[in-house]
């Protein structure tokens, strides 16, 4: 069984679990207000393992799994170990998760939830690997550069209007925490990167 397939299980698990039961979806999901000591922390990264429903957890699930299984072979070949993986998915929902806590620790109402910044941390460290290569979004196929920069632009803009309950805050964050950490450990590539972007291929 591949690392992407055992954390969509144990996601799905707990996801499931805490749609019925309430107690455990306000102990799991990420709630600023309540994090005034170090052992709340711990819902930096299991909010990562809750969702709201079940068309949010089927998208993240379905996208994670999408992506994930070419990229633990990618971490494989070019880090030397498919289990970087785990750390790049699980830190990115730390490091996407991060900003909304610091900016509404005061807030006594806002509370978040989901996969969505881990999951654009993986896709990003795909589109560092593979920028020209082929996503379909909404069966319309795109290069994954140019859907990287859309995406990144309208997190931006729709967090700045902030009028719907999606945290646009954790997928901008997820996604630059994603290029950045696999820059980070494979910097060699970034040459390849630069290159790749110089030739489009459509």
């Amino acid at each position: 069984m591949s690392l992407t397939l055992i954390i969509v299980v144990i996601t799905v698990i707990v996801s499931l679990a805490a749609m019925n039961n309430g107690e455990l979806m306000n102990k799991l999901m990420l709630w600023p207000r309540l994090m005034n000591n170090p052992s709340e922390y711990y819902r930096l990264i299991t909010s990562g393992f809750v969702h709201a429903d079940y068309m949010h957890l089927g998208f993240n699930m379905f996208a994670l799994y999408s992506f994930g299984n070419y990229m633990e072979q990618v971490f494989a070949v070019y880090l030397g170990s498919q289990y970087l993986f785990i750390i790049l998915y699980l830190t990115g929902i730390v490091a996407a998760s991060l900003p909304s806590y610091m900016k509404h620790r005061h807030d006594n109402y806002f509370r978040s939830l989901g996969a969505s910044g881990g999951v654009s941390a993986v896709m990003f460290a795909f589109i560092y690997f593979a920028p020209w290569s082929k996503i379909l979004i909404l069966f319309i196929p795109m290069p994954g550069i140019v859907f990287g920069i859309i995406y990144l632009v309208y997190s931006a803009y729709a967090q700045k209007k902030g009028h719907d309950n999606i945290g646009h805050d954790a997928h901008f964050w997820g996604a630059v925490y994603g290029f950045l950490f696999t820059l980070l450990f494979e910097p060699s590539h970034g040459r390849i990167f630069i290159e790749q972007l110089m030739h489009p291929q459509f």
